[in-house]
């Protein structure tokens, strides 16, 4: 990867609390993520859970779910099983969607951290995604 995905997590960590998109879930999110951050094994793997629970509940939270997608791929090293790969793709391509043909360097690092998830399951990324497919390329 081109980046450093804890470094990115943190980035986008700070504009979700920055943009008050987290609503009354601000405070269990700073909670969870501290311990996310300062713990490994099951407490680390509840931490994880307990983010992604509240992402279910702000979908339209850019930073937050750029942030669980970062988190994903955390969790995919320190444990890395089938199910993290399944989530981590199933955010990019939720996030991909939704943002997608923005002009923002995570768009970018998010394609890039779905190549790996798709890796991860054994999937070959030959095909263009419906991304890239509906983006006009210069001289189009």
């Amino acid at each position: 990867m081109q980046f450093d995905a804890a470094i990115a997590a943190q980035r986008s960590f700070q504009r979700a609390q920055e943009t008050g998109e987290l609503g009354d879930d601000h405070e269990a999110v700073i909670e969870a993520e501290a311990t996310f951050s300062a713990s490994a094994g099951s407490e680390a793997r509840a931490a994880y859970l307990t983010l992604q629970e509240i992402g279910e509940r702000h979908p339209v939270a850019a930073a937050f779910q750029e942030f669980l997608i970062y988190s994903t791929w955390q969790q995919v090293v320190e444990e890395t099983i089938p199910a993290h790969f399944l989530k981590g793709l199933e955010l990019c391509d939720r996030y991909l969607h939704r943002w997608g043909r923005e002009d923002r360097a995570q768009v970018a690092q998010i394609r890039e951290l779905r190549v790996s998830f798709r890796a991860g399951l054994g999937l070959k990324d030959d095909e263009p995604d419906e991304y890239e497919q509906d983006t006009i390329k210069g001289g189009d």
